[in-house]
């Protein structure tokens, strides 16, 4: 039973561990992604523009969206002020709710193998020999990314 509850300990540190860069890389390519379509300029092209192996065009569209929960409150409490602040008052009011986290890390001087690892790549879907190969390159930009792991304790809010 020990040693099931330290292999399911060992995957979630594993799994925060490669989450981190994933992560990092996620981001960077979401706001690079927006920047690069903002920087294309297709009014020389109407539009529109089809090449030998790519296309695009620019779309507009009128889209109805619901107001903000803040800009309501806000409409809300210039048509009826009353009723407004009261509203207000109590989105104001602080209230205490429970976490529950769990808070782990490696114990001084161990560290996870590259199997560890590995093991949580294969149950993501990549083959032993992607997880292998993506192995050292991940961790290495883990490294990069934060200062030394090894004793810092984390946590993963859980409930």
């Amino acid at each position: 039973m020990t040693n099931e509850l330290e292999r399911k300990i060992i995957e979630v540190i594993a799994s925060d561990r490669i989450f981190v860069p994933v992560s990092s890389m996620d981001n960077k390519l979401k706001r690079e992604r927006t920047s690069l379509a903002k920087g294309i300029d297709l009014k020389e092209y109407e539009g529109e523009f089809q090449g030998e192996r790519v296309y695009a065009r620019i779309e507009n569209e009128d889209v109805s969206k619901a107001r903000g929960l803040k800009e309501g409150i806000k409409v809300f409490a210039k048509e009826y002020p009353k009723y407004g602040s009261i509203l207000k008052g109590m989105i104001e009011h602080e209230r205490t709710k429970r976490e529950t986290h769990l808070y782990f890390g490696t114990q001084e001087g161990s560290k996870l193998t590259a199997d560890d690892y590995m093991g949580v790549m294969t149950s993501l879907g990549f083959s032993e020999q992607m997880s292998r190969n993506l192995y050292p390159e991940l961790m290495n930009v883990s490294r990069k990314l934060s200062k030394q792991r090894d004793g810092e304790e984390r946590s993963i809010l859980i409930g």
